[in-house]
């Protein structure tokens, strides 16, 4: 069987590349393994960064991060034509905003939340504190992150809350 493999060349445009299908079992080599721990500690010292010492923001973080799932480069095509990228998944729908935040053009940004896992680390702090701030709920907030439609704001805030047991144990919510 062969796969039809989209790529990005050295100059951003996209090439279609044919591989057979046992081209993919790379994917589950003990080298891919290799970068992929490598990749998971580079996201794990920028939780620890962002959080700046607290403890509860660096609980969020990582339940974020462990609802969302995502890797260095990532980009994911939603139903709704968005994408959601990098390590946190962002969603394209913030671009503009952080653009703006930031000073600089959007496709630089969209980039740098793809494959700068710090970058994007800081954005999806942003979003929540930013959520947090206007609505004073921490819980809603973990919601806006995900979504602005109230039921899926719940689905996903009660699966972060599911996420950071697993990952904290039953003490999650209070101080170490």
């Amino acid at each position: 069987m062969i796969a039809n493999v989209l790529r990005p060349t050295l100059f951003g445009q996209v090439s279609r590349l044919w591989l057979p299908a046992s081209a993919f079992m790379f994917l589950a080599t003990p080298v891919h393994a290799a970068v992929r721990k490598s990749d998971e500690a580079r996201i794990a010292s920028c939780i620890h960064g962002a959080a700046a010492g607290r403890p509860w923001l660096e609980k969020t973080l990582w339940g974020l991060r462990d609802q969302e799932a995502g890797w260095i480069g990532a980009e994911v095509g939603n139903t709704n034509g968005t994408h959601d990228l990098g390590p946190l998944q962002i969603n394209t729908r913030w671009v503009s905003r952080i653009a703006a935040l930031v000073g600089r053009p959007a496709p630089e940004v969209r980039h740098w939340l793809r494959f700068d896992p710090c970058f994007n680390v800081e954005a999806a702090r942003w979003i929540f504190l930013a959520a947090l701030k206007d609505t004073g709920d921490f819980w809603k907030a973990v919601g806006i992150y995900h979504s602005p439609t109230a039921w899926r704001q719940r689905r996903y805030s009660l699966s972060v809350a599911k996420r950071m047991h697993q990952r904290f144990g039953k003490d999650v919510y209070s101080d170490p």
